[in-house]
């Protein structure tokens, strides 16, 4: 357990049990000082690629101008008319470009997930949606009134001639599927909408990129035939829709009819939670490390058309696979009535929240309600030296210990630490604690006694991870240290 000399939490008991699962047969561990060499070459190798991918992000746009900039005809700026064509015309070049950025942060693309990790992708993917529709906006209006302007008419009258012009009436109405989108990703809008339904109108961004493309071909000679414009435009859109094609539907596709994933059990562990229990051909060659996630689709009548971004709870072996899932809304609750025999598809794996991200020499895991999943996985797929790792279970009450009796096991056959903390959230202020605990001076210093020299793995509902990521970094833990992933669509 941890240091009774330092504030500990209350701990309940945690059930040891031997499981079907169990732990792997130890490994020879690397020496100490030849893993810590390696964690610290391989994050700084990831994190200059982050930066690679930022530089190469902004250079498409800056590529994009530059190439227009040296077009015949664009250094020509006569009066206002011309500023205002031309700012449109530079607003417009951004936002498509960056439109195209964001089609290829939600391709789920390998290597972005290995370099940043498909939830921080979609992080910045849903980040660039209202700069992209202020920009589309601003192209929209700078551009009817630079003709306005330069005909002698009016905005409204401009803006009915260039519904005559060709393909401007799909240029419109990419804008407004655009802002359709934009609007309902909209956390406030969100929150009111069911997940298919959200998710349906998310879909609608492919189209709206696809009914832009013949204006930007045929007005005017922004991009001329010939021209290296025209080129590279069309690059950037074959490869932007050719990465969602392939690793969107075409990846899955072959993955699951490699792979034939069936549901062979159903396993109630508590009150509205289930371990899915899923058998197939050649599961460990999906490559699926401890901590990551799929995107599982369940093909019966009641649960093909939703898909669930659910971690993994066991480390998948040649035949055999599981996830546990428990009842958050209609679509999870129907998980739990599956028969066996249901044909499975999966996207992934996916996720950063595997020890690939390390970087310290220690291991600090919390996990709270279903959120033990990705970390019980991590612990079982982790080559632990005794002392290496500490673990700290959170639940409201005695009914969350979910998957609590494997994690403890695979703690004890690895010598790590593991602790629990029982009870209601904190009342007296916002805490990840509970009350008792934070009255007593627990903090996470407390209970991680080698924290600043330790990688944090957190998991859990989202206002309570924030909770512990801010308490992290005001302990001083660099963020680079602090995993939390998020699933994204």
């Amino acid at each position: 357990m941890i240091d009774t000399a330092r504030p500990a939490p209350r701990t309940a008991p945690v059930p040891r049990s031997s499981h079907p699962s169990t732990p792997h047969p130890p490994a020879v561990v690397e020496p100490w000082d030849v893993a810590a060499r390696r964690r610290r070459r391989s994050g700084r190798r990831r994190l200059a690629m982050a930066d690679l991918l930022v530089v190469a992000t902004w250079a498409s746009a800056a590529v994009a101008v530059a190439l227009w900039l040296v077009s015949p005809g664009s250094h020509t700026v006569t009066g206002v008319s011309g500023v205002l064509t031309d700012a449109g015309i530079v607003a417009g070049l951004v936002a498509t470009d960056l439109v195209l950025v964001m089609l290829v942060l939600a391709a789920r693309v390998p290597l972005l997930d290995r370099v940043v990790g498909q939830d921080r992708a979609i992080a910045v993917h849903r980040s660039l949606g209202k700069p992209v529709l202020f920009l589309l906006l601003g192209h929209g209006a700078l551009l009817t009134l630079g003709y306005a302007a330069a005909d002698g008419s009016g905005p409204v009258a401009e803006t009915i001639a260039l519904f005559s012009s060709p393909d401007m009436p799909l240029a419109y109405l990419g804008l407004g599927l655009f802002v359709l989108v934009v609007v309902s990703s909209l956390v406030a809008v969100r929150r009111r909408l069911p997940y298919e339904v959200w998710h349906g109108i998310h879909l609608l961004s492919y189209a709206a990129v696809l009914v832009a493309l013949p204006h930007m071909l045929s007005a005017g000679s922004v991009l001329a035939h010939g021209s290296w414009q025209r080129a590279y435009w069309i690059a950037l859109y074959v490869l932007s829709l050719g990465l969602i094609a392939v690793y969107r539907f075409v990846v899955p596709v072959v993955v699951s009819l490699r792979h034939r994933i069936r549901v062979v059990a159903v396993e109630p562990i508590a009150p509205g939670v289930v371990s899915i229990h899923l058998a197939g051909r050649d599961l460990d060659r999906l490559g699926a490390r401890g901590g990551q996630y799929g995107v599982w689709r369940f093909w019966t009548g009641t649960t093909w058309w939703h898909a669930h971004p659910v971690s993994f709870s066991v480390v998948p072996t040649v035949d055999r696979a599981r996830i546990t899932v428990r009842d958050l809304g209609a679509g999870s609750a129907r998980l739990g009535r599956i028969r066996p025999g249901a044909a499975v598809s999966l996207e992934g794996p996916y996720g950063l929240f595997t020890t690939h991200a390390r970087t310290a020499p220690y291991l600090a895991l919390v996990a709270s309600g279903i959120g033990i999943t990705p970390v019980r996985a991590l612990l079982e797929d982790t080559d632990l030296r005794p002392g290496e790792a500490t673990v700290l279970l959170r639940g409201s009450d005695d009914r969350q210990q979910y998957l609590w009796r494997e994690t403890a096991a695979l703690a004890d056959a690895s010598g790590s630490a593991v602790c629990a903390m029982v009870g209601p959230r904190a009342r007296s202020r916002p805490s990840w604690m509970t009350e008792e605990d934070l009255r007593r001076g627990v903090t996470l210093g407390s209970v991680f006694p080698h924290l600043l020299e330790s990688d944090l793995y957190v998991c859990g509902p989202q206002s309570w991870a924030d909770l512990v990521v801010q308490d992290a970094r005001r302990a001083g833990v660099p963020a680079h240290r602090i995993h939390h992933e998020r699933f994204g669509a």
